[in-house]
């Protein structure tokens, strides 16, 4: 009888198939949970069917895995992805974190596929998704930072050095707690800011008590982010700032509208936000901040794709 040859570990056999493409991509689904299909495309690949054949690959390695849902309506959305087991291990291999639960992709799959608020993970997915897109057919721009929502969930994620101690508690209901923060840069400047992504189903005082929190938060800190609120509709976007007047905060608020983009076919990189009490809208490069940590970190993190994926 013939010598049976080890069976190859699955998981160097992954590693060995990954592109700096694909670490980006596993390290964005381990950070975020989960992208369709078309939001992958566009962030990543040049084109829909190059996405496509790269993601059946992906799949059968077991580094992702996908689901599609059910529309109320009938029929099924695009496929969604998430991180397969092996795709988790890899994440954590390369982060040198330990080897993570046998059942973790599991687990990750059931929470997503039954969550009612995934319609809102996307939303705000997509916001940096545009950014992450803008930044690989404009290579003045770049997305050099995204934080998920997870990372301000711990108290004392939001203290510096020097603020209020009680900004140790942050994380807390008096504290804001972000669906996602990012740096962007262009020419030698960069931003930092926050997200709230609204998809119009809450009433309007849940985003004005938001907007307390952050001023609750800049007031105890030595630091101030943008808070860009992404709205649906030009109507609410009026009324948010109607409400902020009339409160009388000082935190940079900026807003924008998913309405106002499509008519321009604009990304949030571009003049579309509006600063809550002036005229006009700006860049995202332009929103004004105050951070001098920021200020003085001269290698910020950094996750674009390798410079040959990133023109392919």
């Amino acid at each position: 009888m013939g010598k049976h040859l080890p069976t190859a570990d699955p998981l160097l056999r992954l590693q060995a198939s990954i592109t700096a493409r694909d670490d980006r991509l596993l390290g964005w689904l381990y950070d975020h949970g989960v992208f369709t299909t078309d939001q992958i495309a566009a962030a990543l690949f040049p084109s829909l069917d190059f996405a496509q054949r790269r993601l059946r690959r992906l799949t059968a390695l077991r580094a992702v895995d996908r689901f599609r849902p059910n529309k109320a309506d009938g029929g099924s959305h695009p496929y969604h992805y998430l991180l397969d087991q092996l795709g988790y291990d890899h994440v954590h291999a390369q982060r040198g974190l330990p080897r993570g639960r046998r059942d973790q992709a599991r687990r990750r799959k059931q929470s997503l596929t039954s969550r009612p608020d995934l319609p809102h993970l996307l939303g705000g997915n997509q916001v940096f998704i545009d950014l992450a897109a803008h930044a690989r057919t404009h290579p003045e721009g770049d997305l050099i930072r995204w934080q998920p929502a997870s990372a301000y969930h711990e108290p004392g994620t939001l203290y510096r050095e020097g603020a209020d101690p009680h900004v140790i508690l942050a994380g807390a209901t008096g504290f804001p707690r972000p669906d996602g923060a990012g740096v962007w840069t262009e020419r030698g400047r960069s931003v930092p800011f926050f997200l709230e992504y609204d998809t119009g189903g809450e009433h309007l005082q849940v985003l004005i008590d938001k907007v307390i929190k952050y001023e609750r938060l800049y007031t105890m800190s030595t630091w101030a982010w943008p808070v860009l609120f992404h709205l649906p509709s030009a109507r609410r976007e009026a009324n948010l700032h109607h409400r902020i007047a009339c409160v009388g905060l000082e935190t940079v608020i900026a807003t924008t509208t998913a309405e106002l983009r499509t008519a321009l076919a604009a990304s949030p990189a571009h003049q579309v936000w509006q600063l809550a009490g002036r005229a006009g809208r700006h860049r995202l490069i332009d929103l004004p901040y105050t951070d001098t940590d920021h200020d003085d970190d001269e290698h910020p993190t950094h996750d674009q794709p390798a410079p040959d994926e990133r023109a392919a």
